[in-house]
């Protein structure tokens, strides 16, 4: 199994566009076959070193991981979305 981890700081860390940003990554479950598993969280303690929202991916296996980097969805509807509202982010990807 793979762990596909994204942290987002957003341009705009509302609460309003926060939820938003969680709403859009959510959208993925049912729509990109390669996941297993997902949650998203918005970090509540707005430390100088929190990012705002967080997406946990979990696919099958490394190949899963290429085709949900590549699925359409993802690509045509959520990646246009999150690189417009984030200022950075910091991504982490590891087998378990």
């Amino acid at each position: 199994m793979v762990k596909h981890i994204v942290l987002f700081k957003l341009k705009n860390p509302t609460l309003t566009e926060c939820e938003k940003a969680k709403e859009v990554l959510l959208s993925m479950r049912g729509k990109v076959p390669e996941i297993v598993d997902m949650e998203v969280g918005i970090d509540f303690l707005h430390s100088e070193r929190s990012y705002d929202v967080a997406l946990q991916v979990t696919v099958k296996d490394r190949a899963a991981l290429d085709a949900y980097q590549c699925d359409p969805y993802h690509v045509g509807a959520v990646k246009p979305h999150m690189h417009a509202v984030r200022s950075s982010s910091v991504a982490i990807d590891y087998e378990f």
